[in-house]
């Protein structure tokens, strides 16, 4: 069975890529149609022909989404957003159908259900619509924030040197646990629906994004301010939580702080 992958050129296209490869399908990696270097639509059909399973780990919310002002932090363009998100995925779904996919694997986010109509969660809601109406069986994965996400977070929540982050509760994951789970989606029969993973533990935003800006060459302090937007969103504390039926993942955020590469303070 050959299974595309489809990402912006970020590690969890590369890691869902091998570990489907090492489920013993065939697998190819391509850049997701609308970046500055995106394929072509005639390369994109030509990327899925033959292939079987589509993985769509396109659009997710970073800093990337918007503009960044130094006085208000991410400034996003949601109606510019909502469009170009659903654009995307839909010529990427109809090339799907074209090629004769039969399951298409697109990661979400958890609290999209809840936080849905504002800023990138307005867009990811609009996206799993676009995907539930094309005809294709799907899988839905939502996940919380990886762990990797916490710096691209506080770089979007900066405003006038501070870090400006709703006091919402969150259990980040670690990124090769979705991307493990992300393979083992695609290789089995579509759920037609949404599941959930989230990491072991439980933190406050603030508290998660502080412990990952704690390096000798960090000025920026964290704080928290109940009407300080998430990606263009307003939190209510529990909006970023997964349900009960999650799947809940082993790596804590202890052991992947332990084992990241130490920042490069030579530049």
């Amino acid at each position: 069975m050959k299974v595309v992958v489809v990402d912006g050129g970020g590690l969890m296209g590369v890691e869902t890529a091998l570990w489907v490869r090492d489920h013993g399908h065939e697998v190819a990696l391509v850049q997701a149609p609308g970046g500055a270097h995106a394929p072509s639509c005639d390369e994109i059909a030509e990327a899925l022909r033959g292939s079987s399973v589509v993985v769509d780990l396109a659009h997710q919310p970073s800093a990337d989404i918007g503009t960044l002002s130094e006085d208000h932090g991410l400034v996003v363009d949601e109606a510019a957003l909502v469009d170009s998100w659903a654009v995307s995925t839909g010529a990427l779904l109809r090339a799907g159908a074209a090629a004769g996919v039969r399951h298409y694997v697109c990661l979400s986010v958890v609290g999209v259900d809840r936080v849905g109509s504002e800023g990138a969660f307005r867009a990811l809601r609009t996206r799993e619509a676009v995907v539930r109406r094309s005809g294709i069986p799907y899988s839905i994965l939502r996940a919380t924030q990886t762990f990797d996400a916490a710096e691209d977070i506080a770089t979007a929540a900066t405003e006038d040197w501070i870090v400006w982050v709703p006091p919402a509760e969150v259990r980040p994951v670690s990124l090769t646990d979705v991307a493990t789970l992300l393979a083992h989606t695609a290789v089995t029969r579509p759920v037609n629906g949404v599941r959930e993973i989230a990491g072991p533990e439980q933190f406050r935003l603030d508290a998660f994004v502080r412990t990952a800006l704690m390096t000798e060459a960090e000025y920026r302090q964290v704080r928290t301010d109940a009407l300080s937007p998430f990606y263009g969103a307003r939190l209510r504390p529990f909006d970023l939580l997964p349900g009960p039926d999650a799947f809940i993942a082993r790596t804590t955020y202890r052991d992947w702080f332990a084992g990241r590469p130490a920042p490069d303070t030579t530049s």
